[in-house]
């Protein structure tokens, strides 16, 4: 059935096929991540997969970033490959590809809808170009919305992917805890479902299938629990919001907003914040009427939609990669839609009249084109962006230290968090005042001390004095170096301040005894 499908896709005239989004996608998408220059974020995972010294040591060294194992498991295999970090780009390339394909060629949306969504900004930009284990919850969910028939022979590889999705980020594990739900919620109240699953399921394939499920949420919560000497936003006890603020109500209910038009409402001005989340309320509304003819989808909409929520509000308000999210679920919900016929069960309970739905229906598909649209002009924006202003100047630098031959010099380099695109692209561990030894990855946990760039010239001084051998030190800060030391001779060498991410912009000097 998909071969068919894919066939009859290719007949049609090429510019409104799906295959020629496809195409175009991969081949801008291609030039534009192999432009792109990594971050720490980036390549933090590299580095901890990189020189973890056991399996061991990597998972816990996996448990102070906050985040399940599937990503650094996949780099752990490309590492086995190719020992270069571009190998993370073109991994990430390839998943995000994938997802656009499978949303243009099985999706229910229109041509248009499909264009504009491949090209926006989620798609185009925030999961394809930074590479970073956001993009998995693309592809499971869309490959869940795929397959989603299958469950009435088989729940099996809808729980993989659920797993999967467990295991990719943590807003894919509420995605993936959203989508059990449905499924359970389904099972449970479609007597016509469970019977027509009975008659041709496997006898042991709803007891593997929960198996897999649970097993997953287990290891997913286990990882992503800090340990006690983690700080990394808060380490586990500290900053859960547990009482009632209105500004943070509507900042949380902003985050909507921006996932949905990419405006994030100033946070110090109190009409922004009540506009922008009067118009987010809106939309999820108008998604909700819109979805009460599907009450399964309907069902998922708004569990994933608050599941995502309440974690913002309590927790983490996020950036774009985190919150993005909501329009996932917002996707993923009118995806499984599809597949289910019109039902009056809840208008008839509400009392919802006929012409209204005919009215929700008609707004909702303006709202979804101005969404379809606003986030097709942030994603050209965005990916445009980048080819012209580097996102961190890291590949620029390290790029100048090889060049110059300076790349085997003992290096001092701080601040440490900011350092791990350098320590990638050079594949070399540097000296960190932080931890006051030799490191690559930074793990925000005790034991780690920012420093003062006083302090990072005393270190300096200190390792001068105690090693005989070594003449002199390149110090690498990602700000311009403000004090001094008599006993101290600091040369400039030179400075890389393009870049869009204000600290990683790097400066460079020699330091010898004076």
């Amino acid at each position: 059935m998909l071969n068919q499908k894919i066939i009859k896709n290719t007949s049609i005239f090429p510019f409104y096929s799906p295959w020629f989004i496809i195409i175009i996608f991969s081949v801008l998408g291609l030039i534009g991540i192999l432009n792109h220059s990594m971050w720490r974020d980036e390549l933090n995972p590299w580095l901890i997969v990189r020189d973890s010294e056991s399996f061991g040591d990597l998972i816990t060294n996996i448990r102070y970033e906050g985040h399940p194992v599937l990503w650094y498991f996949s780099l752990a295999i490309l590492r086995k490959i190719v020992d270069d970090p571009i190998i993370i780009q073109i991994f990430h390339w390839a998943i995000t590809v994938v997802s656009v394909a499978i949303f243009c060629l099985y999706s229910p949306f229109n041509y248009q809808q499909k264009f504009l969504f491949s090209f926006g900004f989620f798609p185009f930009y925030e999961y394809l170009l930074i590479s970073r284990n956001y993009a998995f919850s693309m592809l499971f969910i869309f490959a869940f919305c795929t397959i989603f028939s299958s469950r009435k022979r088989t729940y099996a590889y809808l729980a993989i992917l659920l797993g999967l999705l467990a295991n990719s980020n943590v807003y894919g594990l509420f995605g993936s805890f959203s989508l059990s739900l449905t499924l359970l919620a389904e099972f449970c109240f479609d007597s016509k479902h469970r019977q027509q699953y009975f008659s041709q399921s496997q006898k042991y394939d709803s007891f593997l299938s929960i198996i897999i499920i649970i097993f997953s949420f287990i290891l997913s919560i286990y990882i992503i629990t800090p340990p006690t000497d983690s700080y990394l936003h808060g380490g586990l006890n500290n900053n859960w919001l547990m009482q009632l603020d209105i500004r943070h109500l509507l900042k949380s209910i902003g985050r909507i907003f921006a996932s949905y038009l990419l405006i994030i409402p100033a946070q110090k001005k109190w009409l922004d914040l009540i506009v922008c989340a009067a118009i987010a309320l809106f939309i999820v509304i108008l998604t909700l009427m819109k979805l009460s003819k599907k009450p399964v989808s309907l069902f998922f909409y708004i569990i994933g939609t608050c599941v995502i929520f309440a974690f913002t509000y309590l927790r983490f308000t996020g950036m774009p990669r985190h919150f993005g999210h909501f329009y996932l679920v917002m996707i993923a919900a009118l995806w499984l839609g599809s597949y289910y016929q019109e039902s009056t069960v809840l208008l008839k309970n509400f009392s919802v009249r006929p012409n209204l739905i005919t009215f929700v229906q008609k707004w909702h598909y303006i709202v979804l084109m101005l969404i379809l649209c606003v986030q097709f002009g942030g994603g050209i924006y965005s990916f445009s962006r980048d080819l012209v202003v580097p996102f961190s100047a890291s590949r620029e630098t390290a790029q100048y230290i090889q060049k110059a031959g300076l790349d085997n010099e003992f290096i001092v380099a701080s601040r440490d968090a900011n350092m791990a695109p350098l320590a990638g692209y050079l594949n070399r561990k540097f000296y960190y005042p932080e931890l006051q030894k030799m490191g690559s990855f930074t793990l925000f946990k005790k034991g780690r001390q920012d420093v003062e760039q006083a302090e990072i010239l005393s270190q300096i001084n200190s390792l001068l004095i105690n090693k005989d051998e070594q003449k002199k030190i390149l110090l690498i800060l990602n700000k311009k170096l403000n004090v001094n030391r008599n006993d101290l001779k600091i040369v400039p060498i030179k400075d890389f301040q393009r870049g869009w991410v204000d600290n990683e912009r790097y400066y460079l000097y020699w330091v010898d005894e004076a």
